[in-house]
């Protein structure tokens, strides 16, 4: 039962005061004190309620986000659920790119990986793409909301080929937006929205080459690095990339097609368990890790050195 229904019920009569106090007491209004006891022990500040939706303030970096409404994994909501979001990827990132001035998001989402380090990196230029554009208003909202004049934004996805591009959305999981039907879902919406590669967006725009790159496009990552690998090739940057099996098999790619292009650009893999670096050869059907780091073997060595486990294998 929403509020609204709650009140109609009430003012057409069909309960009486007495009722309705007592129902939307235990029905609506207990879960406010629920959450108040909750949030203590996850990494979410504050909830702000007001006229224009619900913002939640991260304890750790401060950083404020607009949860998007009928999104059921937004990251701020998954933290809720959670306690954090990505905790290992997410410390491992900030490791990684400390000290470096330029983060490529690719495949932003709403923003919450920039957001979040950017807060640390305050001297540091984010470059966000996203091809959503619900997405992406909400995405540019967090970047107003946060004062963040270093994060820029672009409605526009990166991949192999420069045109149009159907994606399919739903807003119940904005993060599984994709080049292909994922969920095979039938009430999902179908998008054309912009795409360019990499290299091209980088040379038409001018912008500074990236010293890390954060690749999460729901299985289109090999498109993305493919239409990246000049600039990967001549500047060496730091990747993360999100790689899972049964997101790649609906583009019709192996996974490994991945780790062996960037192998053949001088790159290692590793998986990471917030604190180590694990190197990591094949995917097979036994593989769990879905987020994997990718360091150059010469770029890379000192960081390689740092945090590399040289027990745990």
């Amino acid at each position: 039962m929403t509020i609204d229904e709650l009140k109609k019920s009430f003012s057409d009569g069909h309960i009486g005061k007495p009722e309705f106090i007592e129902t939307a007491y235990e029905k609506l209004h207990k879960t406010l004190f629920d959450y108040a006891s909750h949030i203590n022990n996850v990494d979410i500040k504050e909830i702000c309620i007001d006229g224009t939706g619900v913002i939640f303030t991260i304890r750790s970096t401060g950083v404020k986000v607009r949860c998007q409404f009928g999104d059921h994994r937004s990251p701020p909501i998954e933290t809720f659920n959670f306690s954090d979001f990505e905790p290992a990827e997410s410390r491992m990132m900030e490791k990684m790119f400390d000290g470096h001035k330029t983060f490529y998001d690719i495949g932003a989402n709403i923003g919450w990986h920039s957001l979040n380090i950017s807060a640390k990196s305050r001297n540091a230029n984010f470059y966000c793409f996203e091809p959503i554009p619900k997405t992406y208003g909400q995405l540019k909202e967090n970047i107003r909301l946060n004062c963040a004049d270093k994060i820029s934004a672009f409605n526009i996805a990166l991949s192999d080929k420069v045109g149009e591009q159907k994606f399919y959305y739903y807003t119940a999981c904005s993060g599984n937006a994709s080049a292909a039907n994922l969920s095979d879902r039938a009430d999902i919406d179908e998008i054309v929205c912009q795409q360019t590669t990499l290299d091209t967006f980088i040379n038409d725009n001018s912008l500074p080459p990236p010293d890390f790159i954060k690749c999460d496009v729901e299985g289109a990552e090999l498109m993305v690095i493919k239409g990246g690998l000049n600039t990967i090739k001549k500047h060496r940057p730091i990747i993360m990339a999100e790689i899972l099996r049964k997101w790649s098999s609906k583009f019709n790619y192996d996974p490994n097609d991945i780790f062996q292009l960037l192998h053949d650009a001088g790159y290692l893999a590793f998986t990471t368990d917030g604190t180590d670096l694990f190197e990591f050869e094949k995917m097979t059907d036994a593989t769990k890790e879905t987020n994997f780091f990718f360091l150059h073997s010469n770029q890379h060595k000192k960081l390689i050195h740092k945090y590399k486990n040289q027990t745990k294998q």
